[in-house]
């Protein structure tokens, strides 16, 4: 039996996942992106539902969910950081592409 993904991509160019349950600092992290399977170590915890960055994001660059933008960042995210809104700028609803 494979166990559930602790995080879920949606889409190749979202470059952060969503925790599919709550997850602690220093924990390893499996997801999948188009079909390549990859892991990353969370930097805090986590709740679920909330984002996680899945590489380094610098200040000012779009973030992607589910194929779309919902943010940009407001300082540097590191890979497997926790992403809201301390740390980015929501333009939920103001952006394409």
């Amino acid at each position: 039996m494979t166990s559930k993904p602790a995080l879920i991509v949606i889409r190749e160019k979202d470059n952060v996942a969503t925790a599919t349950r709550d997850v602690r600092a220093g924990e390893q992290l499996s997801f999948a992106i188009a079909g390549r399977q990859s892991t990353l170590t969370a930097q805090q915890d986590v709740r679920f539902l909330h984002k996680v960055a899945l590489r380094d994001i610098a200040p000012g660059e779009r973030i992607y969910k589910y194929g779309a933008v919902i943010g940009e960042a407001t300082r540097p995210i590191a890979a497997g950081e926790h992403v809201h809104v301390h740390n980015i700028r929501s333009l939920w609803g103001q952006a394409k592409g």
